[in-house]
């Protein structure tokens, strides 16, 4: 696997365009569009609020139905959620308007917003930006690049990653674009996410990959603890690497799931270290553990903890609120066999062993704890399962960011 430049016109027949249409933002683009020159197979998934967007229900049926698709049509700043059968028809009107201006079926048109809750959407301003991004589809690193910009909201920054890999033979390549920085919380996260692949591959093994692997990516990160009405998280497989059908889970199915784990573990920790406000990302590792699920229920449990972000956003070695919150997790465990350690690029320090505070350098401490990037690690002795969490400091802008975030 070889890591390269890119986001979702990394992959062959994959084209972005984005435009400023002025849905809510007056100074930037706010529209993307994704299109590929021969239709893909779909995999998606999606928030499990219960209270769910116009798109996600749009796209859900969309991606069951088995219909193929060729283009996704993202805009920023309004939701289209809790719009009633308004909303819904915004979806198709979307869709209607993106299939005449490409030249392609309405069915293989998907929708996503991201933005306000409640709003609706200026649909003369939607068409309008349909219509302008169409003859400006583009293949090149700058449009993808424009694309994820268009999509942001709250981020502060672009989020791609792409990958090649050798399958049948051939150079596949996996994708993306992302945004997520507030709204953010495991099991599908206000994110969306569009991965692209020119991979030959069924679609009922597209789905397995991607529902398999946001259990590891995706629903391991939060922000700020709210499942949003919007997740989105979309994966397009055009089959152009040529290579032979995946119908099986052989070698070249093993090589994607990998290529796919690390574009999508890239992006998810790319929204944990842009949460709205945050100064670092918060990685979390539970080891030690007899099962899976109780070192993912742990390490949830700690990113999750407002006062535990609090203290990374002190630079506090404040280990008593990372076992507090292990221990209200609802796992068991013996805190008393418990090994916690902190480590970033200044060094690595253990601070407790076997539930007891060591003698350490609080100056060493806050030097590590000080770093853009700062990891917890927690032994707790029981077996070899392990799981990984991500999530940010919680800092004063979280507050003012979120404050007035509508008005």
């Amino acid at each position: 696997m070889n890591i390269i430049e890119g986001g979702v016109t990394a992959a062959r027949y994959f084209f972005a365009a984005s435009t400023a249409a002025g849905i809510k933002y007056k100074d930037r683009q706010d529209m993307a569009l994704i299109y590929s020159s021969s239709p893909c197979v779909t995999a998606g998934t999606f928030t499990t609020n219960v209270v769910k967007a116009a798109p996600v229900k749009w796209d859900k049926n969309q991606v069951t139905s088995g219909a193929m698709a060729h283009a996704v049509v993202i805009n920023a700043g309004i939701a289209n959620a809790c719009t009633g059968q308004e909303g819904m028809d915004y979806c198709r009107l979307t869709c209607k308007a993106a299939g005449e201006a490409l030249n392609i079926p309405e069915d293989s048109v998907l929708v996503a917003s991201t933005g306000v809750i409640g709003m609706q959407l200026p649909m003369d301003k939607i068409a309008a930006g349909v219509q302008a991004m169409a003859p400006n589809l583009s293949h090149t690193r700058e449009s993808g690049l424009a694309a994820a910009k268009a999509i942001m909201t709250t981020d502060t920054e672009k989020k791609e990653a792409a990958v090649q890999f050798q399958a049948g033979g051939k150079t596949v390549t996996v994708g993306g674009m992302c945004k997520g920085s507030g709204m953010i919380h495991p099991n599908m996260c206000t994110m969306l996410s569009f991965v692209t692949t020119d991979l030959n591959i069924s679609k009922e093994l597209l789905q397995e990959a991607l529902s398999q692997d946001i259990k590891d990516t995706y629903n391991m990160i939060s922000v700020d603890g709210d499942t949003s009405t919007n997740d989105t998280v979309l994966l397009l497989a055009n089959g152009a690497a040529e290579n032979p059908l995946i119908t099986e889970k052989n070698e070249d199915y093993q090589a994607f799931v990998k290529a796919l784990n690390y574009v999508n573990e890239t992006l998810a920790k790319k929204m944990a270290g842009d949460g709205e406000g945050c100064t670092a990302l918060f990685e979390v590792k539970i080891v030690g553990a007899k099962t899976k699920e109780q070192a993912v229920q742990l390490a949830k449990s700690v990113i999750t903890s407002n006062l535990t972000k609090a203290a990374i956003f002190g630079h506090d070695a404040n280990w008593g609120r990372i076992l507090c919150a292990m221990g209200y997790s609802g796992a068991q465990f013996d805190p008393e066999k418990v090994n916690l350690y902190f480590e970033s690029k200044a060094g690595k320090l253990q601070i407790i062993e076997n539930g007891v505070a060591l003698p350490y350098s609080e100056e060493e401490a806050t030097k590590i704890l000080s770093q853009p990037e700062v990891t917890a690690i927690a032994d707790i002795q029981m077996g070899t399962a392990k799981a990984t969490a991500w999530g940010c400091d919680l800092t004063f802008d979280y507050v003012k960011i979120n404050a007035d975030y509508r008005s």
